[in-house]
């Protein structure tokens, strides 16, 4: 058979690529799945405006810079509609004509400030006919501009987001006389999630050492699914005779460069659709000989069960 030719695998084969691709797969050095969800691929090849995606950046970025834009924007459209209007002429507006270049501005500027918000004191009116053509078109920019916002704040609001955070570290532990592979997940949102799924992956390159391919390896665990999940939630990989980690030590994945990718998805009660969430961990990420400390606090007087979210991270070793 020639080199460049390769057996195709069964549908069923559980080792695809899940929609890496081969090339991704074989040629990528870095992690396939970042902390926070994200893959390491980068898209090429495509025109400014054809990559420019506006609505999906400005709905996905954080608050503060969210609002750090409109802000910035704002400033930005006050400031040039001041400098139209100064560009109008000493008659344009009330009380320019015995003001200096830069009382002008400002001026100028409140008054931009109060016709773009459509606030009208009255103190300042225009006069020229440029100017009421500029304090229109201003007008209309106004309207557009908070009509715009308004449809982005509201679609930050109304998207559904899982907010799952995952622990910093995996562990390999004994677990009820055997090994077992562990990470948790909590809910950090007081919104209620039913339904929950798992599902962890193992990719590693093959053993026979001179092929760079990977294998995506689903891993059974001793709990798929959660019907509730109020609290936290341990998610278990029994190390046992059919565990493709069965034998592996940890030199031996770190030379395989081995990763686990996790999928999470459940069901948000306060949207009523289904939210997803994705993290991975190294090997450098997986502890062996640990175990986790408990989250749970002891019950209040009226028997209320809490965790403390800050002790997720928290492991003891035990070698």
């Amino acid at each position: 058979m020639p080199a460049n030719l390769r057996p195709v695998p069964p549908p069923d084969d559980p080792n695809l690529d899940l929609g890496f691709g081969s090339v991704v797969a074989r040629e990528s050095r870095k992690r396939l799945l970042n902390r926070d969800g994200t893959f390491n691929v980068r898209r090429e090849g495509l025109g400014f405006w054809e990559s420019l995606s506006t609505y999906h950046y400005f709905l996905t970025i954080s608050w503060p810079k969210f609002l750090g834009y409109v802000a910035a924007v704002y400033v930005v459209i006050n400031a040039l509609f001041a400098a139209a209007f100064v560009a109008c002429g000493s008659g344009a507006l009330t009380g320019f004509a015995n003001e200096t270049l830069t009382e002008r501005f400002s001026q100028a500027f409140f008054f931009s400030v109060e016709t773009l918000a459509t606030i009208g004191y009255g103190n300042i009116v225009p006069v020229t006919f440029i100017a009421n053509v500029l304090v229109a078109f201003e007008s209309l920019v106004g309207l557009l501009g908070f009509s715009i916002i308004a449809g982005f704040v509201f679609a930050r609001f109304a998207r559904p987001r899982a907010e799952i955070a995952f622990s910093k570290v995996a562990i390999v532990a004994p677990y009820r006389d055997k090994t077992a592979l562990m990470f948790r997940i909590v809910n950090k949102k007081r919104n209620e999630i039913v339904e929950m799924h798992a599902t962890v992956l193992l990719a590693m390159r093959k053993r026979d050492g001179a092929s760079t391919d990977r294998d995506f390896i689903p891993l059974d665990l001793e709990r798929k699914s959660v019907v509730f999940f109020p609290l936290a939630w341990t998610i278990v990989h029994p190390i046992d005779e059919k565990s493709p980690l069965n034998g592996c030590a940890r030199d031996e994945l770190r030379a395989r460069d081995a990763e686990l990718l996790i999928l999470i998805n459940g069901f948000d009660e306060t949207f009523s659709q289904t939210v997803h969430t994705r993290s991975s961990y190294k090997v450098d990420e997986i502890v062996w000989g640990a175990k986790f400390r408990t989250m749970f606090n002891p019950s209040d007087e009226d028997g209320t069960i809490s965790i403390d979210i800050h002790k997720l991270d928290e492991i003891d070793r035990t070698s």
